[in-house]
């Protein structure tokens, strides 16, 4: 009984969170922090995706709406953008595959003529114990959530301009830094994920180019849905150690990415910043 308590009291503060983020979600509309940029989002159908590439719309910018199999999730982000006056399209593409990604940014290029913010969010997570990790788990993880992001950021240099100095936003994870069993390949990848972000901070550094990674607590997704997590007991421990008292919403990662993608945070670069409600472990 105390647990459902406790699960009840938890969606009443989701729900009060709502209303105050529609009310910021007009704020950052009607501010124009990014009017006029062009962003890419990648993995961004669904989760975390879908409501970064929402709150950069919202904040002026277009969005390149990325999705490797799940169209109609894509279209139905690109619907919700365009209903609130923002311009956004779908482009589907395979980040594990050069290709995919070189036609990926030349329709960015093709639609809005430029390129001014990278969001690396395409990403893959599965639970498995150390005795269960196979070559097939790890490269699965290693090719998308790591080389993926490399390549991307390598082909992004191709395309920002000179007018606006470039922004890349790399989705990491809490576990980069606080390692989670049965999640050690995963937590590796994340860990790779906050050393990339920081090298080529300093190696892009003297182009304007600014790079800096989010790294979420865990978050209410369709994913973390799907894989039970949400309303388990893990649920419950993971909100028992978060100050803030409650899982992150979508929409709480996507404001962070707006700071990191305006001027804003025009001196901030190289860094991970941590977005989890204050929780430490």
């Amino acid at each position: 009984m105390v647990r459902q308590k406790d699960h009840s009291d938890e969606k009443l503060v989701h729900y009060r969170n709502r209303i105050l983020i529609n009310r910021r979600i007009l704020e950052d509309q009607q501010t124009g922090k990014l009017d006029g940029r062009v962003a890419i989002v990648t993995g961004s159908s669904k989760g975390i995706g879908a409501g970064i590439a929402k709150h950069l719309a919202l904040a002026g910018a277009f969005v390149v709406v990325n999705y490797r199999s799940s169209k109609e999730d894509a279209d139905r982000v690109v619907s919700d953008i365009a209903s609130k006056g923002g311009k956004a399209i779908a482009v589907q593409a395979d980040v594990t595959k050069e290709e995919d990604i070189q036609r990926l940014f030349i329709t960015a290029k093709r639609t809005y003529g430029k390129l001014d913010i990278l969001v690396n969010n395409a990403g893959v997570y599965e639970f498995r114990s150390i005795e269960n990790v196979t070559i097939e788990h790890y490269h699965k993880h290693f090719n998308l959530n790591v080389l993926g992001l490399i390549l991307c950021c390598r082909e992004a240099l191709k395309y920002f301009g000179t007018d606006t100095n470039g922004t890349i936003i790399n989705i990491a994870s809490v576990v980069s830094a606080s390692p989670a069993p049965q999640l050690s390949v995963y937590s590796a990848t994340k860990a790779a994920v906050d050393a990339v972000t920081v090298a080529l901070a300093r190696e892009l550094g003297s182009r304007k180019i600014r790079v800096n990674s989010i790294r979420p607590g865990t978050t209410i997704t369709e994913g973390t849905r799907a894989a039970g997590l949400i309303g388990s007991t893990f649920e419950a421990q993971i909100i028992s150690k978060t100050p803030l008292g409650r899982l992150a919403l979508p929409d709480d990662i996507a404001r962070v990415a707006v700071f990191l993608a305006s001027d804003d945070s025009a001196w901030v670069s190289g860094e991970s910043l941590r977005v989890s409600g204050g929780s430490v472990d």
